[in-house]
């Protein structure tokens, strides 16, 4: 990927309204696939456990006969009513810039929200409590009698904003950012050697420089200023003890000590820019992911790097380029977003060898004259390269414009069951591990921040809709409710985020649907009481909810 890669893609002209891209060429799924299906029923998928941690276990005969009556149906709790719901309503806007966002992502917890634009700005918001009412700001007049700098009222929200943060000098973008597990420190990323790390409590942090080049040589300095060992991070990633930091870009892939203070991983891995990275695993730091475009992922074990500098494994089926690589965290399933418009999910025990390069693996499949940044895929030399070892590929969006991000569904409630991603049609699309898509929400239908998010779905305004390209989705862990990065097709270099909640079959509000269950329940167990015996025994005890 070349520097304008990413920047070619904020106009119009490359994703406009009378742009479009090819859907013929793969069949719609509409039945569950056999491989996506032994996936859901191995129990590697699926929640972990209900939190039932304050519900007591009762051993009592006389106490489980008599909740028989009592209490018709089992108590429920809230997080079991959200573990099979999937946010399903267009969405709200909470925030709006005047520049790209190309990161939009939850903490691990859920309490926070953060997100990364064009104009090297980071905002944090505050997800603890829900969104305010909208005020529209009143700009003041300047001294030159207009109005104040667009940096002063470039960004709106209706969330919380514990904290901006001005980015350090870098190339035409922020390219990633992420939040460290205890969510106090963030690092963002630039086409630049250098990723940056600041406070996320502090009211003046400082900016850390994180250099994961060789120091500079003096008689490679070039005419510009740059030495040759100059190159861009496209991605970057926390270790899950937050000691750690893997970045990759321009065919390299790196690991920095922070605590040491050093750079102790450096891989020539790919043939071409490495786009995503991440750990494999959420307990250890020992497997990375590389995802290129040279249309290939790589797996690294950082304990044998030092016997060879091989790949202890190569993922082999995209056709094109990979936008993004996602992992489950348990160190054995990863999805990646591919420029071939499919989603891939793969095993790491079912991973290709490097030999397996060497007979053929990395011949390339690629569509003549093919460019992602203009919304246009022509139709494939094949759909999947032919030593594809991937366990299953979902379709249906659009991996145009921009590297589009896909996600595995929280583990907390969901168990990882669902997988999600953006698209540059404006569609979030959310699959089945069986491969059948269960919910498209179409950021075309957004509402604008004056409408309250929590309250029942409208019906979508009139009028005519924007063109929006949505790069980045995040899923709460702990609620229904999912956050949405889009680029604004009419507005150049402009971007809103959405907030999108489950709503019931009426489209009501989870808070709704959740009390107006706990009421009827209620309703029942007076109707039986009513009913009983004059002089039976009678419980005091109340529902746990």
């Amino acid at each position: 990927m070349q520097e304008e890669d990413e920047g070619d893609g904020d106009g119009e002209e490359y994703y406009g309204r009378g742009a479009s891209w090819n859907t013929q060429w793969f069949p719609k799924v509409t039945k569950p696939q056999k491989p996506g299906v032994e996936l859901l029923l191995s129990g590697e998928f699926g929640r972990i456990s209900a939190k039932t941690s304050n519900v007591k276990s009762e051993r009592n005969l006389t106490r489980l006969l008599l909740n028989r009556v009592v209490q018709p149906r089992k108590t429920t709790l809230r997080e079991e009513f959200t573990s099979d719901l999937i946010p399903n309503s267009n969405g709200t806007a909470v925030a709006s810039y005047g520049a790209n966002i190309y990161c939009g992502q939850f903490s691990k917890d859920s309490t926070f929200y953060y997100t990364c634009c064009q104009d090297f700005r980071l905002h944090i918001y505050d997800m603890t409590g829900p969104p305010t009412s909208y005020v529209r700001p009143i700009y003041a007049p300047s001294r030159r009698g207009g109005y104040m700098d667009h940096i002063a009222y470039d960004h709106e929200t209706t969330l919380k904003v514990l904290k901006t943060i001005q980015g350090g000098s870098g190339r035409w973008t922020i390219t990633d950012s992420h939040l460290s597990p205890d969510n106090e420190r963030i690092i963002y990323s630039s086409i630049s050697p250098t990723v940056y790390m600041t406070s996320t409590l502090d009211t003046s942090p400082e900016q850390i420089p994180i250099r994961f080049s060789d120091p500079p040589r003096r008689s490679a300095r070039l005419a510009w200023g740059f030495d040759d060992d100059s190159f861009g991070i496209w991605s970057c990633r926390f270790s899950a003890d937050g000691r750690e930091v893997v970045a990759g870009g321009s065919g390299q892939i790196f690991v920095y000590d922070l605590l040491a203070d050093r750079r102790t991983v450096r891989i020539r891995a790919h043939d071409d820019d490495v786009n995503s990275c991440c750990w494999a695993d959420a307990t250890s730091g020992n497997v990375l992911i590389s995802a290129s475009d040279d249309a290939l992922l790589k797996v690294w074990d950082r304990r044998s790097l030092g016997a060879s500098r091989k790949p202890s494994g190569v993922l082999v089926g995209h056709t094109e380029g990979i936008t993004n690589v996602s992992a489950k965290g348990d160190g054995r399933y990863v999805i990646s977003n591919g420029k071939d418009q499919a989603l891939r999910l793969w095993d790491l025990r079912k991973m290709c060898t490097s030999e397996d390069l060497d007979n053929g693996a990395n011949k390339v499949y690629r569509a003549r004259g093919y460019d992602y940044r203009y919304g246009h895929y022509p139709k494939p030399k094949v759909s999947a390269h032919p030593k594809d070892c991937s366990v299953m590929t979902y379709r249906g969006h659009a991996v145009l414009r921009t590297l589009i991000r896909c996600h595995f569904s929280p583990a907390e409630t969901t168990g990882s069951q669902y997988l999600y991603s953006g698209s540059a049609d404006g569609k979030i699309h959310i699959w089945s591990l069986d491969g059948r898509v269960v919910q498209v929400l179409d950021r075309s239908q957004t509402l604008p921040m004056t409408y309250d998010p929590s309250a029942p779905e409208m019906e979508p305004l009139k009028g005519s809709r924007s063109t929006v390209c949505v790069r980045d989705v995040s899923w709460h862990s702990q609620e229904p409710v999912m956050m949405s990065a889009g680029w604004e097709g009419d507005r150049v270099g402009g971007s809103i985020v959405a907030r999108h909640e489950w709503k019931g079959l009426l489209k009501t509000s989870l808070e709704d649907w959740v009390e107006k269950d706990h009421q009827e329940r209620r309703d029942s167990v007076t109707r039986r009481r009513g009913d009983r015996i004059p002089g039976a025994f009678e419980s005091d005890e109340s529902f746990i909810y």
